[in-house]
């Protein structure tokens, strides 16, 4: 499995209008395509600096993506972007995920809960992140 994180920085305000257009416009069209697995969106604690990790089945899906979906990906978050983007792809060596945990917050609130084998209430990731 492969991770492909994009780093950017968003103007004053605008995580929330973020994570909407990334759950209404890019996230749909992501679940598409070939080999996409998961995504997970991470944002300072002052809401400005963003990275997107998406995970792919295969090095070449990933790169697939950065070629053909990337550029119209940045055009449907052009507005919200202050800066240039830095993007990487990494393998995955060893995962925990499943045991993560979303931060409370309005964008989450809705989200479903999962409970693991110890009685612990996680988060659901699959439904909208």
């Amino acid at each position: 499995m492969f991770a492909r994180k994009v780093s950017v920085r968003l103007k004053p305000n605008s995580l929330s209008e973020f994570t909407n257009l990334m759950d209404r416009e890019v996230l749909p069209w992501l679940r598409k395509q070939e080999g996409f697995v998961d995504l997970i969106i991470l944002a300072d604690t002052d809401s400005r600096e963003v990275a997107t990790i998406s995970f792919w089945e295969h090095q070449g899906n990933a790169e697939a993506h950065n070629s053909y979906g990337y550029p119209d990906v940045l055009k449907v978050l052009a507005k919200l972007l202050d800066g240039s983007t830095y993007v990487k792809t990494f393998e995955v060596v060893r995962s925990t995920l499943h045991r993560v945990a979303l931060a409370p917050g309005p964008e989450t609130e809705d989200l479903a809960h999962e409970t693991d084998l110890a009685g612990d209430s996680y988060r659901s990731c699959e439904t909208s992140v």
